[in-house]
């Protein structure tokens, strides 16, 4: 069965009477058919969220005219809101370092059809993974990155992105801390993963200072990025248990396949448009 072209809207505003029906009755309004509608208050800071979808097939506002016919409905409510057309493929570019696993991951996913995403291009600032990308066909782009090339390249990087027109970035174990710049170009759009020791493990060898401590899980987080170092919104999280049976070859092997699970679902959701950043979190629809 085809599946049929949808729009997907994201809401957010104060929490008041009658947001959905507004909504719901303007979609109706305009001929829609409501497939999906999840939502949700923030009590404490008094925030309505909602997600909604809808089949394109019988709509009569064509996409381009969506937002001066919805600002009547948004007004009143104070709404801020995003509108996101399923018929329009995302391109997403990925960035590595040395470690491919995540990549792997990544590109087989997206070689079976499970990610419906164009991958224009993989970034690396070291030559390793080319064979990679030359096995899925991807061009494949190597800027070698010192602390004094770091601005001259993240340009001709942010080039390279806009000539593409990327929509959103995964760093899948790229080494390299990002500087406001890209990440400003890019706000909510840069996905990235990690083990979950932090700040209690950092450096270039968690695996072993967590083994030495005798630690009894080990876990990976998938954050939007930010300016501030590993401290952007939380996608998706996970966790297994480690006992003193396993030796650091296993806690690597195990923290790798946490690292590529959790970002594929990242991934997912972020494709799915089921996330909405407010205030440095993230409200996940179902």
């Amino acid at each position: 069965m085809k599946t049929p072209r949808t729009a997907i809207l994201h809401i957010h505003c104060p929490d008041r009477k009658g947001i959905v029906a507004a909504v719901t009755g303007f979609i109706h309004q305009h001929n829609g058919n409501v497939l999906h509608l999840d939502q949700h208050v923030d009590f404490e800071q008094d925030v309505f969220f909602m997600r909604m979808e809808w089949t394109l097939d019988d709509f009569d506002l064509p996409p381009e005219r969506f937002a001066v016919a919805f600002e009547a409905v948004a007004r009143p409510f104070s709404m801020q809101w995003e509108f996101f057309d399923s018929g329009e493929r995302p391109r997403m570019a990925l960035f590595v370092s040395k470690q491919p696993h995540c990549l792997y991951d990544i590109l087989s996913r997206h070689e079976s059809g499970e990610f419906e995403v164009d991958i224009p291009l993989i970034l690396s600032n070291h030559p390793d993974c080319r064979r990679i990308a030359e096995r899925f066909e991807i061009p494949f782009h190597h800027f070698t990155v010192t602390p004094e090339t770091k601005e001259e390249q993240e340009e001709r990087q942010i080039r390279l992105l806009e000539e593409q027109d990327v929509e959103f970035v995964v760093l899948a174990r790229y080494m390299q801390i990002l500087t406001p710049t890209l990440v400003d170009r890019f706000p909510h759009r840069i996905i990235n993963i990690h083990h979950s020791f932090l700040p209690a493990f950092p450096g270039a060898r968690p695996y072993h200072s967590a083994y030495a401590r005798g630690v009894k899980i080990i876990g990976a987080t998938s954050h939007y990025v930010t300016a501030e170092l590993d401290a952007g919104p939380i996608i998706e999280q996970d966790i297994i248990r480690v006992s003193h049976r396993e030796t650091i070859d296993d806690f690597i092997r195990r923290g790798r396949d946490l690292e590529k699970s959790v970002l594929s679902r990242a991934i997912w959701l972020h494709l799915r448009r089921q996330i909405l950043v407010y205030n440095n979190k993230t409200v996940l629809f179902a």
